[in-house]
């Protein structure tokens, strides 16, 4: 037969010669396609995962598991958007699958207004990287894009909400789970598909740089808390093109470090990890996580970056975690440079891989150390396949294979709409918290005659918003000066004076603020603290910042990640003008917004009114004006003791028992304590009744009680039901939250309120590291906070129950 020169050409002879038909034609080349099983849709995804990393070299599953800066990976001309060179060569050498912050803009990546890139380009951005992936690659595996989301969308142009600190005061987790369905759609129309979030560190350091990152000191709060931001976050379905990853953080224990130095050693036993630390991760890996961050610290000398007992006993074998887990940026070269337990990066990639870490962000220690590893038999291709088949599986469940793009057109009217405005002013008016209203100076009245708006975080945009915040226009954010100056009436005058700055003492004018103040009907003075990072700064070509002559030199940023402090006191000549402003006999309300408890000593004794707004987010000045003015009433309360000095800490309200008493210079109290905050309405709480049904290893206690509005303002009420185990086998807290609800009740009515406790809520680790409910008496205890207690009661667990882990 004559040699035909290529395969189409001899099939279409076999066509004439046998009698094929084309239609048979046509199903054999699909037979043959289908062959392939991980581009088949139809197959099992563990099929499909299986059949990929067959394929797939050495060098091709280290990258799957490296994630690397994304920032870098565009080019940007105009208002034309595509793949960068950067980004080509990457892909030539290490064939990376993810990235990281690729829609970031923040001094750090330095992108701003002008070269980062709005949605829709974000939309064509991520869109070209993925073509590039499916079109230009020899297996065509599409990359996974992970955003910081913990209070919005770290992109320009999204909705920027309330910090998690303030989430958490709203004591609200169907509110908070609206909102992190929000924040998801927002990264996944612009081609995201992780959010970096909840953060769920439990802290007890407030002197701790990222605090307001967390939902503050209490296990079970944080859990609710976590529980919602995940099931906003991912929603029903991860294919819906409206929903990413969540990734949890950062476990574990990393919120408390000792002396507050970011990424310091938790100093913590096995049984306080699991009762305090841990309990937050598993409540929303069992609400369905599907990755987790390794944090920076150790515990008990393991990092946790490296720590098998944390990533592989609790995390896959008591939970039965099946996603992904990855390292916090540049945590596995932490295991060498900070840690020093690892002398060559190949040690630590290995020690991190053969721990059950996963990914690698950052990609410093799963490039070549790792394949050098693998290839020198410190780590089994079939740990590293494990580590690939986690990523890969995600991949093949989120659909991206099939569609691993976006529409543009779409993300352009999907981003920061009025919607999500209206969800931002919400979400930032339910945090605020009333901490003092001495003789109802609050609300104000919106015809007062003469008002002063004083104080360095009165006017300032990037003050309310907090760390982990892109560049924002001017006209977006409404702060507390604007909130009010459109709450109150047109007669009314406002006079604005700064004072003086959070942390610079240079460039103060206090006396034209006491001026102001003399002349006002009252003051609102709006101080505190700021995580804001200098986004008016420009940069020379070697990264050097530019200051201008006319610049105040010294940052307000005194919160915010690497900002810890070694005292909680107001920074800069903030009390001073406080004090002054305060001496002038006028009528004052302090608004605090800040991103970790401050010293307010002074305030709490001499000044009438103060609210703490945390940072409210985009929407801030609004939500302030409202409370202010009486249109929103405020139900906020506490998730973090304030605490007086540095010297109590810590000083969560939860301890353990043990002998604690007053000191030489003060008593062992926080100024304010965990689940404070007070109402414009007054509730009753009466009727306190508990039942128990228990048959073997079944129990459940029913506790119920009325609330009832005493006031003639409508207003929420956050009931609060506390447990003590009245004798434990092992040491165990004084009280412990279980159960809350945030209720609204309009003036008079009264409402009937039942929470459940089963088990798993009355359990303790006991003396045999076992979980079980003990036979005995347990206190209840029901009020407005840790310490307004307003029903107490009690009742008996008659035999031991065993829980399941």
């Amino acid at each position: 037969m004559k040699k035909f020169a290529g395969t189409r050409s001899y099939v279409m002879l076999c066509i004439a010669v046998f009698g094929l038909g084309t239609q048979a034609f046509g199903q054999a080349s699909k037979t043959k396609a289908n062959t392939i099983i991980y581009k088949n849709p139809a197959a099992p995804v563990e099929s499909r995962v299986k059949d990929l990393l067959k394929r797939m070299t050495l060098e091709e599953k280290a990258g799957q598991i490296c994630t690397l800066l994304g920032w870098e990976m565009y080019e940007k001309n105009g208002d034309s958007v595509g793949i960068s060179e950067t980004f080509k060569s990457v892909m030539d050498k290490r064939h990376i699958g993810s990235f990281w912050a690729t829609l970031r803009a923040d001094p750090w990546t330095k992108k701003t207004l002008v070269t980062g890139l709005s949605p829709k380009q974000a939309a064509i951005a991520t869109n070209a990287m993925q073509r590039y992936m499916m079109e230009n690659t020899r297996l065509g595996i599409p990359l996974l894009l992970a955003e910081e989301c913990p209070h919005g969308h770290m992109a320009i142009g999204t909705t920027v909400f309330s910090t998690s600190i303030g989430q958490a005061s709203t004591w609200d987790p169907a509110l908070i789970q609206e909102m992190a369905g929000a924040i998801a759609k927002e990264a996944r129309v612009q081609g995201a598909h992780i959010g970096y979030g909840p953060v769920l560190d439990l802290v007890r350091e407030p002197r701790w740089s990222r605090l307001e990152e967390t939902y503050g000191e209490d296990p079970y709060l944080i859990s609710q808390m976590g529980i919602s931001m995940v099931k906003g976050f991912q929603g029903n379905n991860l294919r819906s093109g409206s929903n990413v990853v969540s990734t949890l953080k950062h476990f574990t224990a990393y919120g408390s470090p000792e002396g507050g130095h970011n990424g310091g050693i938790a100093l913590t036993g096995v049984r306080d990890l699991y009762s305090s630390y841990l309990p937050p991760f598993q409540a929303a890996i069992k609400a369905g996580a599907q990755s987790i961050m390794a944090s920076y610290n150790s515990i008990d000398g393991v990092p946790c970056s490296a720590n098998s007992f944390l990533l592989k006993d609790v995390l896959v074998k008591q939970w039965g975690f099946r996603g992904f887990s990855v390292s916090d940026l540049g945590g596995i070269p932490g295991v060498r440079s900070t840690h020093r337990v690892a002398a060559t990066m190949e040690e630590a990639a290995a020690m991190a891989i053969n721990a059950g870490l996963d990914a690698d962000l950052g990609g410093e220690a799963y490039g070549d150390a790792l394949i050098k590893a693998v290839n020198n038999k410190k780590v089994a291709m079939a740990t590293l396949d494990s580590a690939v088949a986690h990523v890969l599986r995600l991949k093949f469940n989120m659909g991206l294979f099939e569609n691993p793009y976006v529409d543009p057109a779409a993300a352009e009217k999907a981003v920061g709409t009025e919607t999500t405005k209206a969800l931002s002013r919400r979400v930032a008016a339910a945090s605020i918290v009333l901490m003092k209203n001495e003789q109802e100076l609050l609300p104000l009245k919106k015809t007062i005659k003469n008002l002063a708006v004083i104080g360095p975080n009165a006017d300032n945009i990037y003050n309310q918003l907090g760390d982990y915040t892109a560049p924002q226009p001017d006209e977006k954010i409404v702060t507390v000066l604007e909130g009010i100056k459109a709450k109150v009436s047109p007669d009314t005058k406002v006079t604005y004076v700064k004072g003086c700055a959070i942390r610079d003492t240079a460039h103060a004018n206090i006396s034209e603020a006491v001026a102001a103040a003399e002349q006002a009907d009252a003051v609102v003075i709006v101080l505190g603290g700021s995580s804001a990072r200098d986004f008016g700064t420009t940069f020379q070509s070697t990264g050097a910042a530019e200051v201008k002559a006319s610049e105040v030199a010294v940052s307000d940023m005194e919160s915010g990640e690497g900002y810890d402090r070694v005292s909680l006191d107001l920074m800069g000549l903030q009390n001073q003008l406080l004090q002054r402003i305060a001496a002038t006999g006028k009528p004052v309300v302090l608004v605090l917004i800040e991103g970790r408890p401050l010293n307010i000593n002074w305030a709490a004794q001499n000044v009438p009114a103060i609210i703490n707004a945390w940072y409210p987010g985009q929407e801030g000045g609004h939500a302030v004006a409202d409370v202010l003015f009486g249109d929103y009433n405020p139900a906020g309360r506490l998730p973090i003791s304030i605490p007086k000095s540095v010297g109590q800490l810590p000083v969560y309200y939860n301890y353990k028992h043990a002998s604690r008493h007053d000191y030489v210079e003060m008593d062992a109290k926080p100024l304010y304590s965990f689940g404070h905050g007070l109402s414009y309405a007054k509730f009753d709480y009466q009727d306190l009744k508990t039942n128990v049904q228990a048959s073997g290893n079944n129990l459940k206690v029913s506790i119920s009680f009325k609330l009832k509005n005493t006031s003639k303002v409508a207003g929420d009420e956050v009931a609060q039901l506390y447990i003590r185990d009245d004798a434990g086998t092992v040491v165990t807290a004084v009280k412990q939250l279980k159960k809350f609800q945030r209720i609204h009740l309009a003036p008079g009515e009264e409402q009937q309120v039942t929470f459940e406790l089963l088990p798993d809520d009355l359990r303790l680790l006991n003396i045999d590291m076992k979980w079980v409910v003990e036979p005995g008496t347990f206190s209840v205890m029901v009020g407005a906070s840790s310490e307004d207690i307003r029903l107490n009661g009690s009742f008996e667990v008659k035999q031991e129950v065993v829980c399941k882990y």
